[in-house]
């Protein structure tokens, strides 16, 4: 059986049709059966996603509209710093392992994230393992850790209210 490729959105129509003042994430890739994960998401002007890092996959983050800057973690960017202006069209690789922080600029930032995709969450049985064991597997999208307010990445795995602008997390 052969798939047979189709439109899944128009970033035009899409960005046209987004609330002004709208953040996270606009458009999710969902398709059964799909090998990779890409995410449209919107940062509010001077918003942020707090540095972190991605140990298991590559992203690939390509700027839609609006403006900011990329900062690693004492890497160095071709710009010879640890700091990179995003601008549309601004196509990044962001490698595992690499640390990283967004900041959007007074125009917001809404861009385009696209890596491999991560297998689905399994319940497993509840056995004591040492803490330094190693359970396999790989780390959920940390987008239900960005805050809907501010854009900031919490530390806390559950929060219930973001420790920089007091904004209650969904669900």
């Amino acid at each position: 059986m052969n798939a047979t490729p189709r439109v899944l959105a128009v970033l035009d129509d899409l960005l046209a049709s987004a609330a002004s003042g709208g953040r996270g994430a606009l458009w999710h890739l969902a398709e059964q059966g799909r090998d990779l994960d890409a995410n449209v998401v919107r940062l509010p002007p001077l918003a942020g996603v707090g540095e972190h890092q991605e140990d298991v996959l590559d992203v690939l983050l390509v700027v839609l509209a609006g403006g900011g800057t990329l900062r690693t973690g004492g890497g160095t960017l071709r710009t010879g710093s640890d700091t990179l202006d995003l601008a549309p069209t601004t196509v990044t690789w962001l490698p595992r392992t690499s640390r990283r922080a967004l900041e959007a600029g007074p125009d917001g930032l809404t861009y385009l994230t696209v890596h491999r995709r991560r297998p689905g969450l399994t319940i497993k049985p509840a056995v004591r393992a040492p803490a330094t064991a190693y359970e396999g597997g790989e780390a959920p999208c940390m987008l239900d850790l960005v805050c809907p307010e501010c854009g900031r990445l919490s530390a806390d795995r559950n929060p219930r209210f973001c420790s920089a602008c007091g904004e209650p997390y969904p669900g």
